[in-house]
């Protein structure tokens, strides 16, 4: 590609008052309202003073300017554009919007949190996002820390990563076939350890799972987690929502000893990285094996806090890359990676049950979507206008995946940037019929099917064109 020849530009002027160039937040914000985001606001938030007025129209307009790619409170100006006022009405300023954060507080978040719970569930009863939620069910917790600089944002602080940021803690869900959609958040210091409020979250995000799944729902719900999360409080709040673990445990004294009763012949070779498959045999040829024992975990705890379950291990080889040149080890020696199951084998053999485990990494891609996204910054200093900023994430990554999962093909399970990309930030220019608008999108679209499918799902088919 290359400027053309005959007709060079040689000027530029922002002088059109009826281009859009985020179209796609027309059916983004008609499904937001559908989903009862505005109506849900209004109901929960009691954010005090005249900056908490209108609370609804406030929170759809932060969501509507996530979506279209802001990443700070200045960004938010990418409401109040060209012809936006003529589609849209009360989008608010960035100073406004910046002032309605700053008066939250911990209890206000939480309301937003139920906001956001609800509106999640009107979302997978209106569209395709959680199809298959009746069947069995994939739980995932994780925290991250965001990037912070500067001393005037509270909260801040160095933790397992020694970066100095806050910690973000997310659940997520993930239906057979679908993408995972975000169920709760905590935002927490930066200082703090992974599995602290983490019982709570879980709390949650099986709650959620329960009010999104039929009474006669017939699947599983299974929690996955890594080491971090290891705990009782955890395990325990999922047993008692009647779901299952598979949690990394850590390679204790107790974990080491178990492993060591495990005889040669009880290990199993499985797929793993550079496995190749033997037509005449069936079976993997790798570095890889798996082996199971039964387990009962946390035994120094009371009778009514230990778990009985299945402690799975994987082990490859250790390389040992600093041992002495020329002197080989006299045995192999291994690495192992084990984790806690209460998966019965009846239903997931160790094979499997060690695959859908190693699956759980399906977070991090959630975790690096929001941080290319929303959560690229927290834009204040008060860190309970960071959480609502957090929770705000959440539901735009959430309404960006409704709006793929109706527009369908591969972007069903696309990142956020690339669903923006193709249904959100597309130019328009707006035309006047008849006190109507018609958009007017670029010709040869390429995603043009997709964003028919969503506009015509959420806004209705188009009124044909009379002579």
């Amino acid at each position: 590609m290359q400027l053309s020849h005959r007709r060079r530009v040689v000027s530029a002027v922002f002088d059109e008052p009826n281009l859009v160039s985020a179209v796609g937040l027309v059916p983004a914000v008609k499904l937001a309202s559908a989903a009862g985001l505005r109506r849900l606001a209004d109901g929960f938030l009691t954010v005090p003073t005249d900056k908490g007025a209108r609370p609804g129209l406030k929170v759809t307009s932060l969501v509507a300017g996530m979506m279209a790619g802001a990443d700070s409170i200045d960004d938010m100006a990418i409401l109040r554009h060209g012809g936006m006022g003529r589609v849209f009405d009360a989008a608010y300023a960035p100073s406004t919007l910046g002032s309605f954060l700053r008066e939250f507080t911990f209890g206000h978040v939480r309301q937003l949190d139920a906001v956001a719970s609800r509106v999640l569930c009107n979302l997978a009863a209106s569209t395709p996002l959680l199809d298959g939620i009746d069947g069995d069910v994939l739980v995932d917790t994780d925290d991250t820390i965001i990037e912070v600089h500067g001393y005037a944002k509270q909260g801040a602080g160095f933790g397992y990563s020694g970066v100095r940021g806050i910690n973000a803690l997310i659940g997520t869900i993930t239906a057979a076939g679908q993408a995972p959609v975000i169920a709760a958040s905590r935002l927490r210091k930066g200082s703090t350890g992974s599995v602290r409020g983490a019982a709570r979250l879980v709390a949650d995000t099986l709650a959620t799972v329960r009010r999104l799944r039929s009474r006669t729902s017939s699947g599983r719900v299974l929690l996955r987690a890594d080491s971090a999360f290891y705990a009782h409080t955890v395990v325990n709040a999922a047993v008692t929502a009647a779901a299952r673990v598979s949690i990394t445990v850590r390679l204790d004294k107790r974990v080491r000893a178990a492993i060591t009763t495990i005889g040669d012949d009880a290990w199993t070779t499985i797929q793993y990285t550079d496995a190749v498959f033997d037509d005449d045999t069936q079976q993997w040829i790798s570095n890889a094996e798996v082996a199971e024992i039964p387990f009962t975990a946390f035994t120094s705890r009371r009778k009514a806090l230990q778990v009985p379950g299945r402690l799975i291990i994987r082990r490859i080889p250790d390389l040992n890359p600093n041992k002495a040149v020329g002197q080989p080890t006299l045995f192999q020696t291994w690495r192992f990676h084990a984790f806690f199951t209460t998966t019965p084998a009846a239903d997931a053999d160790t094979v499997t049950a060690d695959k859908t485990h190693r699956h759980h990494a399906i977070i991090e891609n959630v975790h690096a979507d929001l941080k290319h996204s929303a959560l690229a910054h927290l834009p204040s200093g008060q860190f309970a206008a960071n959480a609502a900023w957090l929770v705000l994430a959440c539901i735009a990554f959430n309404l960006t995946r409704a709006t793929a999962t109706i527009a369908g093909g591969t972007l069903s399970r696309a990142t956020t940037a690339t669903i923006r990309r193709t249904l959100i930030t597309i130019p328009a220019r707006i035309a006047y019929s008849a006190r109507c608008l018609t958009l007017h999108l670029p010709t040869n679209w390429p995603w043009q099917a997709g964003w028919n499918r969503l506009f015509t799902h959420v806004c209705g088919p188009p009124t044909p064109a009379t002579n």
